[in-house]
């Protein structure tokens, strides 16, 4: 009987095969819709201008401030650019009171935002804050403002560097007056009513900050040119030519720099494929995706980002336990190891840290993955011939996820035909999988080669290097690349 269990385990990570095969028509079907979202509004991958139209190169130098509304938590920052590819970071972090996130008014929670914005710049930045407060009072105090990265983790229609309408709260925000409004417009007023020296220079997408930072930081000369996230959540960033986001004509009230040829483009790819034409579709996925909030929505986020990559081996666990003819997790014929208040009979009970685990677990009796089951689910004695089986499952569903996530890559580096014009090409990957998940990113490169237009030749041009805090760094150059923007304009119109 102890074979079964095996068995059984390698007959359903057979189902989680994502052969090369299927990665190239992933990656076809990535490009066809690319294409479509660059052409118009509405498509299954949003392609969003972002009207950020050049990338850092490490030499840029000065003081931002950023700040990030992303959850229940404000973050504050100021970051110096060294202009050496180099920074230092300050900042504070706030929780946001709950009647804040529901409340009637936006004017509360922006002015909310306003007075930790005061508060962090009387803290770590007096001297200049008291400094534009003399200039202010003699009426000079146009020069000396800070310029702001506003990162803004919420459904936003963008229209310009620093304008955007919210096209809904999620996250449990409810303010149902800011909804169709400019969200950089709101927080200046907050800002301008409390007469601090700030302007709100750009609205931030994260995934568009984890593309920046990088830029700045990255070695040598090659700027990066695409962003990645895989963490709880999966989306990228990249730089298109602008003579292909044909949708631009048709967007109202846009304005952007049109002098480098490019602009940053939000994939918002966790949409991609919502149809399921090309991407894989396990029983398992299909009771995922019927049980969850959106059903129908972000069909490769639920394939590839570590929100979900536990709920996807729960069900399979339990499938497998309550299968009479298996004795898996259990003793004997019919002795029950699971007790009753085990997270493996709840939904989202399984942290996706416990794949990571059990996929690095080397050790003769894998005596690291009983003990996670037991912190984990409570269950305890689990046998050796058990934690394999495990294992096997873990293995197959991570190896899908990550070879899943180099479509959107080779699909990008194909489709701009990167990897012909350069000889490097830099990517900024940010992510708790992409940075803890065992050999993540070895099985993202295997599916890499396996795509005739990338081949081995092609990987070898591809530098992968972790980014950190694009909300953050990235925000603020983000802020500096539309402060020179408006230098630049100011230029143009003095002449």
């Amino acid at each position: 009987m102890s074979s079964a269990v095996l068995e059984e385990a390698e007959q359903i990570a057979r189902e989680f095969e994502y052969p090369a095969a299927e990665v190239e028509r992933g990656v076809r079907e990535y490009i066809r819709e690319m294409d479509e979202g660059l052409r118009q509004e509405g498509t299954t991958l949003s392609q969003i201008p972002t009207y950020v139209t050049s990338v850092p190169n490490g030499t840029e130098k000065g003081l931002y401030l950023a700040v990030d509304l992303g959850g229940t938590n404000f973050r504050v920052c100021s970051i110096d650019l060294h202009g050496d590819t180099t920074f230092s970071l300050t900042q504070s972090k706030m929780l946001i009171p709950r009647e804040l996130m529901a409340s009637g008014s936006s004017k509360d929670l922006f002015h909310f935002l306003a007075r930790q914005i005061e508060a962090f710049l009387r803290i770590h930045h007096n001297e200049h804050f008291e400094a534009h407060e003399r200039r202010r009072l003699q009426g000079t105090a146009e020069e000396e403002l800070f310029d702001l990265g506003f990162t803004f983790s919420f459904p936003v229609r963008q229209m310009g560097i620093n304008k955007g309408t919210l096209i809904r709260w999620t996250k449990g925000f409810n303010i149902p007056d800011a909804v169709g409004h400019d969200v950089c417009a709101l927080l200046q007023s907050a800002l301008d009513e409390l007469g601090l020296p700030v302007r709100v220079a750009a609205l931030v997408n994260d995934t568009v900050g984890t593309l920046m930072a990088r830029s700045y930081t990255s070695p040598g000369e090659t700027g990066t040119f695409l962003g990645a996230i895989f963490g709880t959540g999966t989306n990228g960033a990249y730089v298109e030519k602008l003579d292909k986001i044909t949708k631009l004509a048709t967007i109202e009230h846009s304005d952007y720099d049109k002098s480098t040829g490019e602009m940053i483009v939000n994939a918002e790819w966790g949409s991609f494929d919502n149809h399921l034409s090309v991407l894989p579709n396990t029983h398992y996925d299909q009771q995922l995706d019927a049980e969850s909030n959106n059903p129908g929505w972000q069909m490769f986020e639920k394939r590839v980002s570590g929100m979900f990559l536990g709920e996807i081996l729960r069900r399979v666990l339990l499938h497998m336990y309550v299968n009479d003819f298996s004795d898996f997790l259990k003793v004997g014929a019919s002795d029950v190891v699971v007790p009753e208040n085990s997270n493996l009979y709840r939904q989202w009970g399984v942290d996706t840290s416990f794949l990571s685990l059990a996929e690095s677990d080397k050790s003769p009796n894998m005596e690291q993955t009983k003990t996670a089951l037991k912190d984990h689910f409570k269950i305890e004695n689990v046998s050796d011939r058990d934690c394999q089986a495990i294992k096997i499952v873990v293995h197959a569903i991570g190896k899908r996820a990550a070879r899943l996530s180099a479509v959107p890559l080779a699909a990008v580096l194909i489709s701009t035909n990167k990897l012909q014009s350069e000889d490097l090409v830099d990517i900024g990957v940010d992510g708790s999988l992409v940075e803890f998940y065992p050999n993540f990113e070895g099985y993202l490169r295997d599916a890499l080669r396996e795509v005739p237009e990338v081949g081995v030749a092609g990987e070898k041009k591809i530098r992968i290097g972790i980014s950190k805090d694009g909300s953050g760094v990235g925000a603020a150059l983000i802020a500096l690349v539309a402060s020179k923007e408006k230098a630049k304009v100011k230029a143009q119109q003095a002449l």
